[in-house]
């Protein structure tokens, strides 16, 4: 069962970044102390994302205002001659003091599993704190909104959170569907 909404939502997550091709044992800085760009893979990514959102008619652009996101949603505003919204509540996860650090290091303090919905890192958040300012972006979002088609540029995590809970999906299903590689790939487009 889907949340009732009252515009078309649409999700991307940013195209691929120097930081994933370079630097891909350590997790990204927060929120974007060095700034990460993309790649030319990852700027072409999303140039064929933009060509199939053109054929949608997308009324209004919503991104996280994280330089890589940013950049992602301007490729997508020149094509589509929109402007560009940043909300702060679309950022990715705040890793806390993993930030900087190897992934390896995270991973080994924090597993993938149902208990990182209410465990958090110091200084960082859990995925519960994550769905809670998804939820007041798209409660927010729907209310200001009617019948818009609507895309939203984010990161990895809240992007799969926030279809998550769009369907409605329980954390046990939303673990569920991590594993079967239902996670947003890198410049992957979503129609929710």
């Amino acid at each position: 069962m889907k949340l009732k909404l009252n515009n078309y939502y649409f999700i991307l997550r940013h195209g691929q970044t120097t930081q994933q091709t370079k630097k891909k044992e350590f997790i990204y800085n927060w929120p974007d102390i060095s700034p990460v760009k993309l790649t030319n893979k990852g700027i072409n990514q999303i140039r064929k994302a933009a060509k199939k959102l053109k054929k949608e008619k997308i009324d209004l652009i919503y991104s996280s205002d994280i330089y890589r996101t940013r950049q992602t949603a301007g490729i997508v505003a020149k094509e589509l001659g929109l402007k560009m919204n940043f909300d702060k509540r679309l950022r990715d996860i705040n890793l806390g003091i993993y930030h900087g650090k190897l992934k390896e290091e995270f991973y080994h303090a924090y597993p993938l599993s149902i208990k990182r919905f209410v465990q958090k890192p110091k200084g960082g958040e859990s995925w519960n704190d994550v769905r809670k300012r998804l939820s007041s972006f798209i409660k927010e979002t729907d209310k200001k909104q009617k019948n818009k088609k609507i895309l939203i540029v984010s990161h990895g995590d809240p992007l799969w959170l926030l279809e998550g809970l769009i369907k409605k999906w329980p954390n046990e299903k939303l673990i569920k569907e991590i594993f079967k590689s239902f996670y947003i790939r890198v410049g992957e487009l979503r129609k929710l």
